[in-house]
């Protein structure tokens, strides 16, 4: 079984790795760093949870990325290129390339976001942020481990509840609503009582409180600060790409893309390296430390 090695490099990395990326993501539309983003976050998202994310790009970012690409030229009518008329209104091809890029950026965000919560855990948060912000860290940690630990509960009630003969399938139509309202409500009880028990817990433990000492398993090493160093350089490599213009595009009132050079190539290259990082990262641990694929 392949090991992520990526995952067990220091979170001040990750922490920089998942920022840049999901940044960069949300607000470069130009179409090449759009494929770039989606197709290295989709790759590693599928290598991190195969079934999950399939049955995540189907179920949700492809329906949401078909919807968002045919709304919007209908209710955006600006560009000035008219591929036809809908009820006397225009459908332009610069909607319809804005519409495509917007699903695009989104569904590349939805990959990324998915693969930050599968790496950075609520452990890695605490060790960031547990000394120059307690309360944010344990909250978000909190927020974290939240949505897999209701899922679960909520599972366990309804069977509880189906077994009592209460559950949402069974009786009438105002009866398995009244049972979903239970089920609601037992939920909800029991997520603010583990949130007050999470509290006093970690009151009682002496958390946040100045001079307490800390646990840190995570140690800055010679092979992070090399791999900071690589990170750093393709951020800014990228980042000075964004200052000269050459992942901008105008979609209206005309599409505009700047013209393509040398350096755009390269700055296509260095955005390729820095989504991929984690991936090829593990490909080298892979080869060196493991022995080969």
């Amino acid at each position: 079984m392949k090991t992520n090695d990526f995952a067990k490099l220091h979170p001040v990395i990750l922490f920089t790795y998942f920022t840049a990326v999901i940044l960069f993501s949300m607000f470069f539309m130009h179409p090449v760093f759009l494929a770039i983003s989606f197709f290295c976050g989709f790759l590693w998202a599928v290598s991190l949870a195969p079934r999950e994310t399939l049955r995540f790009t189907l179920k949700c970012i492809l329906p949401l990325a078909v919807l968002m690409t045919v709304i919007n030229p209908m209710i955006n009518h600006a560009g000035l290129t008219v591929l036809l008329y809908v009820n006397d209104r225009p459908i332009t091809l610069e909607a319809c390339a804005y519409g495509a890029a917007s699903a695009a950026m989104f569904s590349s965000v939805l990959l990324w976001f998915s693969c930050s919560n599968r790496i950075m855990t609520a452990e890695k948060f605490i060790s960031l942020f547990g000394r120059a912000a307690p309360s944010f860290s344990l909250l978000l940690s909190m927020v974290m481990r939240f949505v897999p630990r209701f899922k679960a509960q909520t599972r366990a009630i309804a069977e509880a509840q189906d077994g009592l003969g209460r559950g949402v399938d069974s009786g009438s139509l105002p009866t398995r609503a009244k049972n979903g309202m239970k089920i609601l409500s037992i939920l909800t009880t029991w997520a603010l009582e583990n949130g007050v028990i999470t509290a006093d817990s970690m009151r009682a433990r002496g958390y946040g409180l100045p001079g307490r000492g800390r646990f840190q398993i995570y140690r800055f090493d010679s092979r992070d600060k090399w791999m900071l160093t690589i990170l750093s350089a393709l951020i800014f490599a990228v980042l000075f790409g964004f200052i000269k213009g050459e992942n901008s595009i105008r979609y209206f009132p005309f599409l505009s893309l700047p013209p393509f050079s040398p350096f755009s190539f390269f700055l296509y290259i260095c955005y390729f390296l820095l989504c991929s990082y984690p991936m090829l990262f593990n490909a080298v641990c892979e080869v060196k430390y493991h022995g080969g694929f």
